[in-house]
């Protein structure tokens, strides 16, 4: 080997009952390079060192001398380094402490440190071979983890990882505390690898887990919401209104797409619902509860506002069939995700529902009518609503409104309002089965045109009215408590407000209703109500 190269010479072999397969010659490796013959077993007493592998130098060491040509000498001038165990007790005599790995100027005029670590070094009594030289240091490059071998002494650690190892001695069986336990200088598994080497310096702890960054919200789906739910207030509040042409028009418009909108976001929401424990419990209490409560509610007012009592759970009241649609749309998530072409089979019972007269109870006809745009949204993916961000796309979407626009206030006059309910069926609505088909096929595909339209118009950054989007809920079953004061109270009955200012008027007037009942004040105040915590009411998860 070149003079100008550091090397490590292997001890000859021991006389003490250990056997090693060290070349008699001396062969060395150069610094950090791995033995390429694995290290014989050894069968020794207590007091056998760990002849398999390096050993750390803050576990116990071998008992053999270490050999070092100094890098800055022309010469191979040897300086032994002398084994830990003696220099402890050498220590202990004179009062002098050394930690692993350092001679103290009483055993060694000339002190030398290690810079590196010990696991850098060869291991004593493993056969070292001359090996060709390559692009990156050994040392450099991270160790890969070895097992060690049946019959190997162990310090207790992973050599690789530096962390305990389970010990299977009997002493260790018995509960007894480890070997480095209590140890001067013994790095203690959980520490940090930038530990001080000695008791003299406090070891660094392990650094807490970051904590999770929690994902921010997208405020694209909270602004369609807040969008419409203030249509559907508006659309409520044109009733009073309908027999002038622009209260016609502007709620034929609404109602053609509004609700199957609604009902596609719901069902996109939706895609991960049985994933979540407390998500399946929105089921009773978003949902179950409220709806009881809203029946109560509604009856009650019906009552006060001098109607007959009534009040029928299993058939929801006006405005309420939305809860017991959308529990039951959740409720068949899971069939629908497992059907290969879920999309064509709710088309086509949306197509064949129309053919039974369904009844209102548990809001079946509902359920049947708006089922394709639940199954919809099932479907659809974060990337369906990025090919709507383009600038062409905007533009074609603004076309299509004023278009829809446009023709509604043509045929508002002559069409009835029926078909939009997506409810009714074709014996209701007087049609034969396929004449009744077909306005159901053609009402999907304009439901589905100015849906998309709506959703590529829409921000997608945040805005004034992104908060507002994410209590929908509350706007929604509370509206009907004023507008349903204002109709019986004959607020919506003024002539001035049968013609295009009226719309006007009850579209802002609706928008503001809707920012009103969507204030987390308003939250606060209904919450214990609408959104009640039924903790009692439910197991808790298995572990």
């Amino acid at each position: 080997m070149s003079d100008t190269r550091s090397s490590f010479q292997v001890p000859a072999p021991r006389t003490d009952g250990v056997s090693t397969d060290a070349d008699e010659s001396g062969a060395t490796a150069r610094r950090g390079q791995a033995p390429t013959d694995p290290a014989p077993e050894t069968d020794a007493g207590e007091d056998a060192p760990t002849a398999r592998w390096p050993v750390p130098d803050y576990a116990e060491p071998p008992t053999g001398a270490w050999d070092r040509q100094r890098p800055h000498s022309g010469e191979h001038a040897r300086e032994p380094l002398w084994p830990v165990a003696e220099q402890a007790a050498n220590a202990a005599r004179d009062g002098v402490h050394a930690r692993p790995g350092q001679h103290t100027a009483e055993d060694d005029p000339e002190t030398f440190t290690f810079d590196k670590p010990k696991w850098d070094e060869p291991a004593s009594g493993a056969a070292v071979r001359e090996a060709p030289a390559a692009p990156v240091p050994a040392w450099e490059a991270p160790p890969q983890p070895q097992e060690l071998p049946e019959g190997t002494a162990s310090d207790g650690f992973s050599y690789w990882e530096r962390r305990p190892v389970p010990d299977a001695s009997p002493a260790a069986s018995a509960g007894a505390p480890p070997a480095w336990a209590g140890q001067p200088g013994v790095r203690q598994p959980g520490r940090a690898r930038e530990a001080a080497w000695d008791d003299s310096t406090p070891e660094a702890e392990e650094a807490p887990a970051p904590a999770p960054v929690k994902r921010p919200r997208e405020p694209y789906l909270d602004n369609v919401k807040f969008v419409l739910i203030a249509l559907v207030a508006t659309g409520h509040s044109l009733v009073p209104t309908l027999a002038t042409h622009s209260a016609r028009s502007a709620y034929l418009f609404i109602y053609v797409f509004h609700m199957p909108l609604f009902v596609l976001i719901s069902g996109y929401l939706s895609r991960n619902f049985w994933n979540s424990n407390a998500k399946t419990n929105k089921l009773v209490d978003t949902f179950l509860v409220p709806y009881v409560i809203v029946e109560i509610g509604y009856a009650a007012l019906r009552f006060a506002l001098g109607h007959k009592w009534s009040l029928t759970i299993i058939d929801p009241a006006w405005l309420n069939w939305y809860l017991l649609a959308l529990l039951l749309w959740r409720l068949s998530t899971p069939v629908w995700k497992r059907m290969r072409y879920p999309l064509p089979i709710a088309v086509a019972v949306y197509l064949l529902a129309g053919l039974s007269d369904l009844p209102g109870d548990f809001s079946m006809d509902r359920f049947f009518g708006l089922m394709p745009f639940f199954v919809l949204g099932l479907w659809l993916q974060p990337r369906h609503f990025d090919m709507l961000n383009h600038l062409w796309v905007k533009i074609v979407s603004a076309v299509v409104l004023v278009g829809a626009a446009g023709v509604a206030i043509l045929i508002s006059k002559r069409v009835p309002l029926g078909p939009i309910y997506f409810k009714d069926s074709y014996a209701e609505l007087h049609l034969s089965w396929w004449m009744g088909m077909g306005m159901r096929t053609a009402l999907l595909i304009a439901a589905l045109t100015v849906s998309v339209a709506v959703l590529a118009l829409v921000p997608r950054r945040t805005t004034w009215f992104s908060d507002l989007g994410t209590r929908t809920l509350y706007c929604y079953l509370l509206h009907g408590v004023p507008v349903l004061i204002a109709k019986e109270m004959g607020w919506l009955s003024f002539p001035w407000l049968h013609g295009p200012l009226g719309v006007m008027a009850i579209t802002s007037s609706c928008f503001a209703l809707a920012i009103i009942l969507c204030l987390p004040e308003t939250r606060t105040v209904f919450k214990w109500l609408l959104e009640p915590r039924l903790v009692w009411l439910y197991r808790r998860p298995s572990s």
